[in-house]
């Protein structure tokens, strides 16, 4: 893998992470997340589960970056 192609997954996964806090954020303080009892409605759930799996693709994505980086610069030392 180029190191230009580690540094942009690497890149992805951090971004990846940035704004799916933001969206949880926001989802959790939006009116459409919670019933009139105060229980998650549908669509809450449906897009924690979301924001759930995109937190482990953007994770397992920069960890390959930053294994890319690190073989690297293995093979350049």
């Amino acid at each position: 893998m180029s190191r230009r192609v580690a540094w942009f997954l690497l890149a992805f996964g951090i971004w990846s992470w940035v704004i799916w806090i933001t969206f949880v954020k926001n989802l959790w303080a939006s009116e459409n997340s919670w019933g009139p009892d105060g229980s998650a409605t549908g669509f809450f759930v449906v897009h924690l589960i979301l924001a759930i799996v995109s937190f482990a693709l953007g994770t397992i994505i920069g960890v390959i970056g930053l294994r890319g980086l690190r073989a690297k610069q293995k093979a350049d030392a």
